[in-house]
């Protein structure tokens, strides 16, 4: 059941990511402005995050035997849209926002993962389905370069076909625990009360911190290795994509990690770790080998940091609703990566340097690292003894 999880993650991200590798073809294609190319690119992720919120809701209520091959299969229809009749910058936003759908599986994997584990495993199990997040590597390794030697269509069809393959097999496959909670109520009563859990707003910010830190850099990492340290772009994606396959591979760690010492000091360090390390990514030490272990050093952290935040739900939530706060959380981690390359650009534009940036990033980190040794920490104690019920 994980390995078809995980599969069924990667391979609906696979989908989700399609638009951006494209970006800057697009961009020559339909003459776009710099900031329509942003959006064509920002949107499937947006709608991918928010996405999150009601299909996590769903998944509690109508369990990943059937939400998994359906979101896959409807997915299917923007990625075809996108491969064969979108011509215009209307049109392409139109498919990216459906193709954000293929962005949410995330929220039904989480729960559907953590109903087969007990407590003590669920860690590294939510990190192994974490590793599915690398979708979007794939994507980015191949997208361009399948288009270019067989067609502009031909990625979109192969995702397609991989797509309801998947569906097919999940369908015949993929089974709930009999014994899974089922959610009671409404949707949008489960939501609201959800987000009235002070447990959820505590998650959220500190996934944002720490999935929002790893999009950043995935998206902002190339223009900054290309302005500060002045690489050519196909090295800077190479590098970045040495972070990215770093930061997907330590997710498991930090699954394993919080299983075996707890979630809250895993995050602790992870968190202090990244402030130390912006801290020194600021003073622009020479690319090898200072700042280049400064970045693969945040890649480690960022990448245990969010599997120790989700081993950290399947403790603090109860299981029938886990489907519905990783849809915030989730929500949360997907927008989170979103301010940090404005600021850094802004920062950048206004300054001519990328100093603030860091520094701001460095204090971020420390307030999650504190929020984290103080209010969650507490909070998680008196879960575990019982003195507290996490819908308080």
């Amino acid at each position: 059941m994980l390995g078809l999880a995980t599969v069924g993650f990667a391979v609906t991200f696979w989908a989700w990511a399609l638009l951006s590798p494209l970006g800057a073809t697009l961009r020559e294609q339909l003459s776009l402005t710099s900031f329509q190319q942003s959006l064509l690119v920002a949107v499937p992720v947006i709608v991918g995050s928010l996405g999150r919120i009601p299909v996590g809701a769903l998944a509690d209520r109508l369990g990943a035997r059937r939400m998994f091959p359906t979101v896959a299969l409807l997915t299917v229809l923007p990625v075809l849209y996108l491969g064969h009749l979108a011509d215009s910058l209307i049109e392409y936003l139109v498919g990216g926002f459906f193709l954000g759908l293929g962005g949410t599986t995330f929220a039904i994997g989480v729960p559907f993962v953590n109903s087969w584990y007990p407590p003590e495993r669920r860690g590294l199990a939510l990190g192994i389905f974490g590793v599915g997040m690398g979708g979007t590597a794939i994507s980015a390794f191949s997208t361009v370069q399948l288009a270019k030697a067989i067609g502009p269509s031909f990625p979109f069809d192969l995702v397609a076909a991989v797509l309801v393959v998947y569906s097919a097999v999940a369908y015949l496959l993929l089974r709930d625990r009999p014994d899974r909670s089922v959610a009671a109520g409404s949707m949008l009563a489960r939501l609201v009360t959800a987000l009235r859990m002070p447990v959820t707003l505590q998650l959220a910010f500190l996934y944002a911190v720490a999935f929002g830190g790893f999009v950043a850099f995935s998206v902002y990492l190339p223009t900054y290795l290309t302005n500060a340290y002045h690489l050519d772009r196909g090295d800077a994606a190479l590098r970045t994509a040495g972070f990215v396959l770093l930061a997907v591979a330590m997710r498991p760690v930090g699954g394993w990690l919080s299983d075996r010492f707890r979630p809250v000091p895993v995050l602790v360090i992870a968190y202090g770790a990244v402030a130390v390390l912006a801290l020194l990514a600021a003073f622009e030490f020479p690319l090898v080998p200072v700042a280049t272990a400064a970045f693969l050093g945040m890649a480690a952290a960022l990448g245990i940091g969010t599997g120790a935040v989700f081993a950290l739900v399947a403790r603090l939530v109860e299981p029938e609703r886990v489907g519905v706060v990783t849809g915030v959380v989730g929500a949360a981690g997907g927008l989170g990566g979103f301010f940090p390359p404005l600021v850094m650009g802004l920062v950048y534009g206004a300054l001519g340097d990328y100093t603030l940036g860091f520094l701001l990033l460095a204090a971020t980190a420390a307030v999650a690292a504190v929020f984290t040794a103080t209010l969650v920490r507490r909070r998680a104690e008196q879960v575990a003894t019982g003195g507290i019920d996490a819908r308080t």
